[in-house]
């Protein structure tokens, strides 16, 4: 499939309420564990997804439509959510998040992209030179790309417990 910006932000609008339906008022015991070292929970997927909203996808672009003549992004704190998410519940971050998804997007929305803006550059601290349509395709598999391991990070509750069936569960592996 090649990007279509209405497409894409039919992915977007969706991420909130899918994240909310999964994640709402569930016990810490499935949202807090994670895969082990280095790894994270559902809980800091939210807050890392947080972070994005407020530093990342709509910055950039800006960013890449602006005037600037230097458009090298800011680097991106893959880590910040640890500080940021402290103190916090997963209901107030699913609600955080949520605000500022439709927030973007009205702005995404509002910027009336053509095709010629999709083509225009902006430069990634380590990946060189990247256009807009492939920021906003990042955009949308990263969102899909988390919902994705929120579900592994929650099967894996259950490793111990499906018995023989584990050898069907390819999540569990």
């Amino acid at each position: 499939m090649q990007y279509n910006l209405t497409q894409a932000i039919h992915i977007l609008e969706r991420t909130p309420a899918v994240l909310c339906a999964y994640l709402y008022d569930l016990p810490t015991e499935w949202t807090s564990p994670n895969e082990g070292p280095d790894t994270w929970s559902p809980f800091d997927v939210i807050g890392h997804l947080i972070h994005g909203e407020q530093e990342d996808w709509l910055k950039r672009a800006n960013l890449i439509l602006s005037d600037n003549a230097d458009k090298t992004f800011e680097p991106f704190d893959r880590f910040a959510q640890f500080e940021l998410s402290k103190g916090k519940t997963m209901n107030e971050l699913l609600d955080e998040f949520e605000a500022l998804r439709i927030e973007n997007l009205r702005q995404l929305k509002e910027l009336n992209l053509s095709e010629e803006h999709l083509q225009l550059k902006g430069r990634h601290p380590a990946l060189g030179d990247v256009t807009l349509k492939e920021l906003l395709s990042c955009w949308v598999v990263h969102d899909l790309g988390h919902i994705s391991q929120i579900s592994r990070v929650m099967a894996k509750q259950y490793k111990a417990e499906v018995g023989p069936w584990i050898e069907f569960l390819g999540i569990l592996k």
